[in-house]
C-alpha cells in the first residue's frame, strides 16, 4: 500500500514539473512576424459583364456602359453608324470593377481568384460573363488578365411590382478567373540579412524574438532594431535561405503581455476589453432615465350653427420615468472577469458601457487605453 501511494506522490509530481516546463501561449513565430518583401499587392481593372437576362445596366442612366461597348466593338472591327450608340438599349450587358489579390512570388501562368462588382444600376449580374478585363497595378502595369463565368451567391425574382431577393445580386466571384502575366521581383534582404517586422510593435516581444532565435541558430543570430524590425543573418544560397525561412517560422516564441486596451463601437455598442485590463478602486452608479411623448390627434368640429371651420388638433403628452439606480463599489485591482461581473451586476447594457468605461477613463479609475471605432 505504501509503495502504490510513493508511485501516485512521484506520478504527480513528474506531472506537475511538466505542467512547469511546457511553454504557456506559445505562438509560432510565423503568426508574430512577417518578412520583409514578402507582401502581396492589389489588382483593380474594369470590365464588362454579358448575358445577363435583362438585368444589366440602363444605358439612359449610365452612358459609360454603352461608351465601353461601343469602343469594345470598334476594336473587334465593328463600326457602327454615327448617332447609333444614343440609341442603344443594352440590358444584357453591365459596367464592373474587378478586383484581385496578387500574392507574393507569383509567376506568369498563375490563376487567381478575382471579385465582380457591378459600379452601374444593374439589377443583378447572375449569369453573366466577364470579357476579358486587364488587371492593374498601383504602378499603372497590366499584372494580370481576367475573364470568366460569374458566380453570384444569391437569388432574386420580381413581377407586379414585387420583388425579393436572396443575398447580394451586384457582386460576384470567379474562381481562378485571372492570370498572370508579369511576376513582381521580390527581394529576401540584401546580402546575407533578412528583415522581420513584427505585426504588433512590442519591445518585450521584439527581445522574446530575439532570444529565441539566437537559442535555436546560435548567438548573434538575430538582432533588434527597435520594437518592430528585427535583423536575422540568412544564408546567401536560395535553398538554404528558404529552408532557413521554413525552420525560422515555425520557432515558438512566447509573445510580451498586451498593453490595456478597451475597444468601444459607438455604432453597435459593443465593447472588447483584454485580459490585462485593470481598475482602481471606484464607485460606479447607474440608472435609466427615459423620456416619453406621445401625439393625440384629434379633431375639433364647430356646432352647427357656429359658422366655424373643422380643425386638427395636436395634443401632447409627456412623461418621464427614472429607473432606481445602483452604487457599486469596484475595488482597486480587479480583473477583467470581475470587472464584466460587476457591471453587470448594475444592470448595464453594451451601450451604458460606454458612457460608463469613459467616465471611468477620466476618473482616473480605468487602467487601460479606450479606442473608438
Amino acid at each position: 500500500m505504501k509503495q502504490i501511494r510513493k508511485q501516485l506522490v512521484l506520478l504527480a509530481s513528474a506531472v506537475l514539473c511538466m505542467a512547469v516546463v511546457l511553454p504557456a501561449q506559445a505562438e509560432r513565430l510565423k503568426d508574430l512576424a512577417s518578412i520583409q518583401g514578402v507582401r502581396q499587392n492589389q489588382l483593380v481593372g474594369y470590365g464588362l459583364v454579358v448575358g445577363l437576362d435583362g438585368s444589366g445596366d440602363q444605358t439612359t442612366q449610365t452612358p459609360f456602359t454603352v461608351q465601353s461597348v461601343v469602343s469594345m466593338l470598334q476594336q473587334l472591327g465593328v463600326n457602327l453608324p454615327s448617332g447609333t450608340s444614343s440609341n442603344m438599349q443594352l440590358k444584357n450587358v453591365a459596367a464592373a470593377m474587378v478586383t484581385a489579390t496578387l500574392p507574393a512570388f507569383a509567376q506568369p501562368g498563375q490563376m487567381l481568384d478575382v471579385t465582380v462588382s457591378s459600379i452601374g444600376n444593374a439589377k443583378s449580374i447572375r449569369g453573366g460573363t466577364l470579357l476579358m478585363a486587364p488587371l492593374k497595378g498601383a504602378d499603372g502595369q497590366i499584372y494580370a488578365i481576367a475573364q470568366g463565368n460569374v458566380v453570384v451567391g444569391g437569388a432574386g425574382a420580381s413581377a407586379g411590382g414585387s420583388s425579393t431577393t436572396v443575398n447580394h445580386l451586384s457582386a460576384g466571384r470567379i474562381s481562378g478567373g485571372a492570370t498572370v502575366e508579369r511576376s513582381v521581383p521580390s527581394a529576401l534582404g540584401g546580402g546575407d540579412q533578412i528583415v522581420l517586422e513584427l505585426n504588433d510593435n512590442d519591445f518585450s516581444t521584439a527581445s522574446r524574438v530575439v532570444e529565441a532565435l539566437n537559442k535555436r541558430f546560435g548567438s548573434d543570430t538575430a538582432m533588434a532594431q527597435d520594437g518592430r524590425v528585427i535583423r536575422v543573418r540568412a544564408p546567401l544560397s536560395s535553398s538554404d535561405r528558404v529552408s532557413f525561412l521554413g525552420a525560422l517560422e515555425n520557432v515558438d516564441v512566447i509573445p510580451g503581455k498586451l498593453s490595456a486596451k478597451v475597444i468601444l463601437n459607438a455604432r453597435t455598442g459593443s465593447v472588447v476589453m483584454n485580459q490585462s485590463v485593470m481598475l482602481e478602486t471606484c464607485a460606479v452608479s447607474h440608472g435609466n432615465l427615459s423620456v416619453v411623448i406621445q401625439a393625440d390627434n384629434a379633431v375639433s368640429q364647430p356646432n352647427a350653427l357656429a359658422g366655424g371651420n373643422t380643425a386638427a388638433v395636436q395634443n401632447a403628452q409627456i412623461s418621464i420615468n427614472k429607473e432606481p439606480g445602483k452604487v457599486m463599489l469596484l475595488k482597486g485591482g480587479a480583473s477583467l472577469a470581475e470587472v464584466v461581473r460587476a457591471l453587470n451586476a448594475i444592470g448595464a447594457s453594451p451601450q451604458d458601457l460606454l458612457a460608463i468605461l469613459q467616465a471611468m477613463k477620466a476618473a482616473g479609475s480605468l487602467r487601460a487605453e479606450l479606442e473608438v471605432i
